[in-house]
């Protein structure tokens, strides 16, 4: 599910300003025995909506400093969400630059704390359903070039897996560490099962 997600346009209705962009940038947390997942420990009232049906976001509050922005991805009882990591901003610009603090355009949303924080989202969005009215995706059929796949970023358990997926050369991807960097490789999305 993860890399399906990759070059879908992302709009979140805040108090009816249209905030949002194409996402560039995911990484795939999946069940109990995936070390970096939420659910790692079981269901807890954090992580309830993990183990709920798919098509729900999932955000929690991060580092006392940031919102994280997930989907929810597997049938109910399978705890898995994705995490949102980074958008190219196409809607709101403006005022995703205001939330952000910034003047660069790249460095609006290239990264989950920031892409949750230039769209406005906190845990006040958590459970809202991604098919609604007020956050959804939408599909443009645009071309989004070579996908590429890495570690996941920021994580001490988990990091051998290459659950993060992302639009190269896109400059609205998040900086890498280079034991990311060392190992990433561009994928054949034909030939691959992906989360």
């Amino acid at each position: 599910m993860a890399i399906e997600l990759l070059g879908k346009i992302l709009i979140f209705d805040n108090d009816g300003q249209r905030l949002g962009g194409r996402l560039v940038e995911v990484e795939a947390y999946i069940g109990e025995d995936d070390p970096a997942c939420h659910a790692c420990r079981g269901q807890t009232p954090r992580n309830a909506i993990m183990y709920g049906d798919p098509g729900f976001l999932y955000v929690y509050f991060t580092y006392g400093n940031h919102f994280m922005l997930n989907i929810v991805t597997e049938k109910r009882g399978f705890p898995a969400a994705v995490l949102l990591r980074g958008i190219e901003p196409l809607f709101g610009i403006d005022q995703m630059i205001k939330n952000r603090g910034v003047d660069k355009i790249t460095e609006i949303a290239s990264g989950p704390g920031k892409m949750a924080k230039a769209l406005g989202i906190t845990t006040a969005q958590k459970g809202l359903d991604v098919t609604g009215k007020k956050f959804y995706l939408a599909d443009d059929k645009s071309a989004i070039g070579q996908i590429w796949q890495s570690p996941r970023i920021g994580l001490t358990d988990g990091k051998d897996k290459l659950w993060r997926f992302y639009i190269a050369d896109n400059p609205h991807v998040s900086k890498m560490p280079r034991y990311a960097l060392e190992v990433a490789s561009p994928i054949d999305i034909s030939k691959r099962r992906f989360h």
